[in-house]
C-alpha cells in the first residue's frame, strides 16, 4: 500500500478499536445480575426465587473475543505506524512538518486575499456624531449631528496581494508534492483485513485465526 492507503487503514484501525472500546465500556454489556427474592424470610412456606438479567447487547456472548480484539488491532497499529514512519523517513520532504507548515501558507494567504479586497469607503450617517454645547444656564449639555465616516485601508494593498499570490503559489507546489509523495511512497505493511470490511466482518476474521 502506498501512504495515502496507509493512512487510509490507520484511521479504520483507530475506528475499530472506538467501536470495540465503547462496546466494552457500557456496563450492560459486560456483567449478569442474579437476583433472588428472599421470600422466605417473610413467609416460610414461600419458594424464594431467583431472576437473572442477562447482558442485552448484540456482543454479549463475545465480550471475551472483544477484549482480545483490542490488544490485536493496537498491534497492527504499532506495526502501522512503523512501517509509515519508516516510508516517512525514505520521503525527500519532511511529511509532516511540510503538512503544517503548508496549512499554515494556506491561512496567512486567505488572509491577504481578504485583505487585498477591502476598498476605501465614505458614508453619512444621519444622527450618528455629538456634539457639546451651553445651554442658557451655562451648563455643557450635548446635542446630535450628522456624521461623515471616511474608511481607507491602512497597508500597500500591491504587497499584499503580491504576498498572497506567492504564498499560494508556493502552497501549490508543496501541495503537488505531499500528494506524489502519499501515492508514490510504498509502506511495507500487509492489512489483515479490506479497509471497507465492517466491525463484524473484522470481528469474524479475527476470531477465524484466534
Amino acid at each position: 500500500m502506498n501512504l495515502k492507503e496507509a493512512f487510509r487503514f490507520q484511521n479504520k484501525l483507530q475506528e475499530l478499536m472506538n467501536q470495540a472500546q465503547g462496546i466494552l465500556c457500557s456496563e450492560q454489556n459486560i456483567v449478569k445480575i442474579k437476583k433472588t427474592h428472599l421470600r422466605k424470610k417473610v413467609m416460610p412456606e414461600a419458594e424464594n426465587e431467583v431472576v437473572y438479567e442477562l447482558p442485552a447487547g448484540d456482543y454479549a456472548e463475545s465480550i471475551t473475543l472483544l477484549a482480545a480484539f483490542l490488544p490485536w488491532l493496537l498491534q497492527q497499529q504499532e506495526a502501522l505506524f512503523a512501517a509509515i514512519r519508516r516510508a516517512k523517513n525514505a520521503l525527500p520532504i519532511d511529511m509532516d512538518n511540510e503538512v503544517s507548515l503548508n496549512g499554515r501558507r494556506q491561512e496567512i494567504a486567505r488572509l491577504f486575499s481578504r485583505m487585498a479586497v477591502l476598498r476605501g469607503s465614505e458614508k453619512l450617517i444621519p444622527g450618528g456624531g455629538v456634539g457639546y454645547r451651553f445651554n442658557a444656564e451655562g451648563n455643557q449639555v450635548a446635542y446630535r449631528c450628522d456624521l461623515e465616516q471616511v474608511t481607507t485601508i491602512n497597508f500597500d494593498r500591491e504587497k499584499v496581494q503580491r504576498m498572497a499570490a506567492a504564498l499560494h503559489q508556493q502552497a501549490d507546489r508543496c501541495s503537488t508534492e505531499i500528494d506524489r509523495c502519499l501515492v508514490n511512497s510504498q509502506v511495507e505493511y500487509v492489512p489483515p483485513f479490506d479497509v471497507n470490511d465492517s466491525f463484524d466482518r473484522v470481528l469474524e476474521l479475527f476470531a477465524q485465526q484466534s
